[in-house]
């Protein structure tokens, strides 16, 4: 990068326009050799000398003296409109949208929905480090991929270097694209075992877990934590630090503290903050529930994606709505209840094919309920749904629902 610079000042001062000429050219290839799609690169000219260089480079498409609000809004637009794809570390992505992590939600049917939706990433349920290391059944069964969700990141939880070595060297044979840290569960039964949000007291583990991970994997690590433990200790921008310090490939920030749990407002000027404090690229999640939302995320802190956790609990179409908006579309229509009750048998019989009718009815009750949530009836069918423990009974309940 610096010869490159070196490079197009010498042709400025010497008159060489040729070479700045070239390696344009040459950095809008690479560019757009990068995008599955090869779509075109946008080139915008700028400081006090972009006038003489448009005057002699041909494949400029923008002019703009200064890095104003205006040319930046140019260049927005531009890359709005185009919705070009997102790249992580050696990932492709469709969007920025991803669907966050949730314990005992985020199966593989939960998640290919969301995919099919527009996620252009999702997270496993958290899966225990110790569970791989004893070769737990209940742990593995956790690690299923369907091939129409990829890309999926996996999520370990763990406080041992030594186990969270061994988990990346295991799981580096499966087909997961990323391999993701839990640095924020609230659970108390995690916090207690010195895991989840109980790793943001401890920044010297931090690092020390990143690096045990890193190095034991060809896949990119990332990590989601909180703002902090609690009011009082706020430390996001240290914790996202000791992250990128350890060798991760991005950092996801959830705007609360470990004692609001899920309650009160996201802080997303603590995910900005993060964002102007580490070179790696920062994912913002908390209180997106819609497109505008997730664009607004976005917006405020200058994240380069969004995670999307509860506000995608009986709402995979969040995703359909975020896209639309990130593209500059008109926002989609919101699902009719026929789609909706479409969606809920589908998800069910897919939940049914993966864990079997029994288990798949206990889990499946507390969707129905998330997928009804504001419709008229909704709280006299959950009770209803709540009791029911056959698997066609539960499918005759689905279609009823509106007769």
């Amino acid at each position: 990068c610096r010869n490159t610079i070196q490079s197009m000042q010498s042709g400025l001062v010497y008159g060489h326009m040729g070479i700045v000429d070239y390696i344009v050219k040459m950095m809008k290839k690479e560019l757009e050799a990068m995008t599955e799609s090869g779509k075109p690169v946008t080139v915008v000219a700028t400081g006090g000398l972009s006038t003489l260089i448009d005057g002699g480079v041909d494949c400029i498409d923008y002019v703009d003296k200064l890095l104003t609000l205006e040319g930046l809004e140019i260049i927005y637009q531009k890359n709005k409109k185009t919705a070009k794809p997102c790249k992580g570390k050696n990932v492709i992505l469709d969007n920025p949208f991803f669907l966050a992590p949730l314990a005992g939600i985020t199966d593989a049917p939960t998640r290919r929905i969301c995919r099919e939706m527009g996620a252009a990433l999702v997270y496993s349920e958290m899966v225990s480090g110790k569970g791989l290391y004893y070769k737990q059944e209940k742990t593995k069964n956790l690690l299923h991929i369907d091939p129409a969700e990829k890309p999926v990141a996996f999520q370990v939880f763990g406080s041992e270097p030594e186990i969270l070595a061994f988990t990346a060297r295991e799981l580096d044979g499966y087909e997961n694209a990323i391999l993701d840290i839990n640095m924020g569960c609230p659970v108390p039964k995690i916090v207690k075992n010195g895991e989840g949000s109980a790793l943001l007291k401890r920044l010297d583990l931090v690092y020390d877990l990143i690096s045990a991970m890193t190095a034991n994997t060809k896949k990119p690590v990332t990590a989601k934590i909180r703002i902090g433990f609690d009011a009082s200790s706020v430390n996001a921008v240290e914790t996202a630090k000791a992250v990128e310090a350890g060798g991760a490939a991005a950092v996801a920030v959830h705007g609360r503290t470990r004692e609001q749990y899920y309650s009160g407002k996201a802080d997303w000027s603590q995910i900005a903050a993060v964002k102007q404090a580490v070179s790696i690229p920062v994912i913002g999640n908390g209180d997106v529930t819609d497109g505008q939302s997730a664009m607004a995320i976005m917006e405020q802190t200058g994240c380069d994606f969004v995670m999307i956790g509860r506000g995608a609990l009986g709402n995979p179409w969040i995703f359909r709505q975020a896209v639309s908006a990130w593209r500059g579309e008109d926002a989609p229509a919101p699902p009719t209840l026929e789609e909706r009750k479409a969606v809920m048998k589908r998800h069910f019989r897919d939940m049914s094919a993966l864990k079997g009718d029994y288990v798949a009815v206990r889990e499946m009750r507390k969707h129905v309920g998330w997928y009804l949530k504001g419709q008229p009836g909704s709280a006299a069918f959950r009770g209803r749904v709540n009791q029911i423990n056959d698997a066609e009974e539960l499918m005759k309940a689905i279609d009823e629902i509106g007769k």
